[in-house]
């Protein structure tokens, strides 16, 4: 169980992606520039087998934007995108009508 206060740490956020890359060490994963606001950010996401770079750009996500950033083979990740888990793969999640980048999740 997570606790109310552990939850609340969080910052979900609606992001907007201005780019994707195929991650040069991963056949699986993508290398991801995202806008949060007037932010720009770099996330490495595994959406490879299930999305095109093309499908992707100018897709409004929602993601976890005070992540703790880590390297993923070779290129860092700071943030995450927050996807379901599919019978065909990962699902993206995405806000329901047009929200502006960086709208915060409550």
């Amino acid at each position: 169980m997570v606790s109310f206060e552990d939850f609340k740490k969080l910052d979900l956020r609606v992001a907007r992606i201005a780019d994707v890359k195929e991650h040069p060490n991963a056949d699986k994963l993508y290398v991801i520039q995202i806008e949060i606001g007037s932010q720009t950010k770099q996330i490495v996401a595994g959406v490879r087998e299930n999305y095109s770079a093309q499908d992707l750009v100018g897709k409004k996500i929602v993601v976890i934007d005070n992540l703790e950033s880590v390297t993923i083979r070779g290129e860092e990740s700071h943030g995450m995108l927050l996807a379901a888990s599919g019978e065909g793969g990962p699902v993206i999640l995405v806000p329901d009508r047009d929200v502006p980048s960086g709208t915060q999740i409550c």
